[in-house]
């Protein structure tokens, strides 16, 4: 496999050199970023496999840059927020963020979740299956597209993983646990509203009406299942 590249963006340059030295040490190739400007001409020198991004930068926030980076390019973003932030976590996820970490953590952690990103895009290139359908939908695993009808839909990276557990087994039930453990192998640390939010940008972007959906379905107390095709 290629060398994996990180980018990470964030203005408080200690950190940067301790997420730097965690990575490199974990094997990536890393490149700094301290602002918006400068991470987007290294994005496009440098194409990078993976982002991680601070939410509070100078001059555009990284929600901004976030929300930019998704309308051409479907590259695992990781978010970092203050724990004050929570506004903050939610809505990078809504944006496009496929995972967030919370201020402080670990070096540990944070590769944790950059190799488990990146496992799961490395996933979907090496090993294609066929193309599922449920009703209208059709989900090709081997392009990473997903249409209704004959409109291609833009999924981030864990909304179409999320979609893609659920359309294996349609009509199964699956808790917001296991769908976290398999987002993240069992990695995850955090809130699992994090499926809430996802499960929210999926019926966005699936549902005629979002707030009756026909496709992804709540099961109270349980957590959530699709539609029989």
């Amino acid at each position: 496999m290629a060398e994996q590249k990180v980018l990470v963006v964030d203005d408080e340059e200690p950190l940067l050199e301790v997420i730097s030295y965690a990575l490199k040490d974990a094997g990536f190739k890393v490149r700094t970023a301290t602002d918006t400007s400068q991470a987007a001409q290294i994005m496009r020198e440098f194409e990078p496999n993976l982002l991680v991004l601070d939410v509070m930068l100078p001059g555009k926030s990284g929600l901004e840059f976030c929300q930019e980076v998704r309308r051409h390019s479907d590259v695992p973003i990781i978010i970092l927020s203050a724990k004050s932030e929570e506004v903050d976590k939610v809505l990078g996820l809504e944006l496009g963020a496929d995972d967030y970490v919370t201020k402080p953590f670990s070096p540990r952690e944070l590769v944790s979740r950059v190799r488990a990103q990146l496992r799961r895009a490395e996933a979907h290139r090496r090993h294609p299956s066929a193309e599922i359908r449920i009703k209208d939908i059709r989900i090709n695993t081997e392009s990473h597209q997903v249409f209704q009808k004959d409109k291609l839909l833009t999924l981030t990276n864990s909304e179409f993983q999320i979609l893609l557990l659920l359309a294996k087994s349609p009509g199964k039930v699956f808790s917001r646990t296991t769908i976290l453990n398999y987002l993240w192998g069992g990695g995850f640390v955090g809130d699992e509203r994090t499926v809430d939010v996802h499960v929210h940008n999926l019926r966005e972007k699936l549902e005629e009406d979002p707030q009756q959906p026909r496709y992804i379905l709540t099961v109270r107390s349980l957590g959530y299942r699709l539609c029989e095709p």
